[in-house]
């Protein structure tokens, strides 16, 4: 696992077009970088609800529905939008730095 406070490099931002989502994982972490019209967020790839990956959901607006039991989470905030999902996942700070997806990891 990566030191706290250590940044993380995912990706370049170009590999990850508007509305869709890429799976990447480093450092022991397994992570869905998002790309909400321009902006990027990231969460984790793992469903808290079962074995769903999150980069593989459907994405509308900025809202992720999990591809194994249909529960939805707020890509944002990581909430819980919709059952059966009741434990929100968790987001990272996420920083574009020259023109790489870059987190902060705590």
């Amino acid at each position: 696992m990566p030191d706290a406070g250590q940044r993380l490099e995912l990706c370049s931002t170009d590999e990850v077009a508007p509305g869709t989502a890429l799976k990447v994982e480093i450092e022991g972490l397994i992570l869905a970088v998002f790309n909400i019209g321009g902006e990027f967020y990231v969460i984790d790839d793992c469903c808290t609800h079962g074995p769903g990956s999150l980069s593989e959901g459907y994405i509308e607006d900025d809202v992720v529905e999990c591809n194994f039991h249909n529960g939805q989470f707020n890509i944002r905030t990581g909430e819980v939008v919709a059952p059966p999902c009741m434990v929100p996942v968790k987001t990272y700070p996420t920083m574009v730095i020259d023109g790489k997806v870059t987190i902060e990891v705590d």
